[in-house]
């Protein structure tokens, strides 16, 4: 545990990469989130038989974030932690047949203070790469802890 500033937490996660597995990914994955996501692009789909070249839609490798099982920071602070936001970086097209691979890491903590009182504030940094080791995909997730009253820990 370390103390920065006035947040206490487990710095020995930060920065270092923990493998979350690795993903075969099929047509029918590509076309099935599509389409689930409302896309009819044919890229997205192939064309009205189905068939043809395809690409996954920029946010496709969200479907392997749930369950996401990352390491525990050992917050000293807070009874409630929250989803508080997501930002994506396409860099790489994604097809199928592609062997994805994925690492998450703890990227920054940090407080603030706002009208409710203090929160803390994790960033964690998941990336996705391609079987010739370029990345396709990063995903920055945001976590809030904060105290809620009525709660308990």
């Amino acid at each position: 545990m370390t103390n920065d500033g006035d947040i206490e937490y487990n710095r020995d996660l930060l920065n270092i990469d923990h493998d979350i597995g690795e993903f075969k990914i099929t047509r029918d994955m590509v076309v099935a989130f599509s389409k689930a996501v409302g896309e009819t692009d044919p890229k997205h789909i192939g064309d009205n038989s189905g068939e043809g070249n395809i690409v996954a839609p920029a946010t496709f490798c969200n479907i392997f974030m749930p369950g996401l099982n990352r390491p525990n920071l050992e917050l000293a602070f807070g009874n409630a932690t929250l989803f508080a936001g997501q930002s994506l970086e396409c860099r790489k097209e994604i097809r199928p047949g592609d062997n994805l691979k994925g690492t998450t890491r703890l990227n920054k903590v940090y407080s603030k203070t706002g009208r409710s009182g203090k929160m803390v504030f994790a960033i964690w940094e998941t990336t996705f790469s391609n079987s010739n080791f370029e990345t396709v995909t990063k995903i920055f997730d945001s976590f809030v802890t904060r105290e809620i009253a009525g709660i308990q820990g």
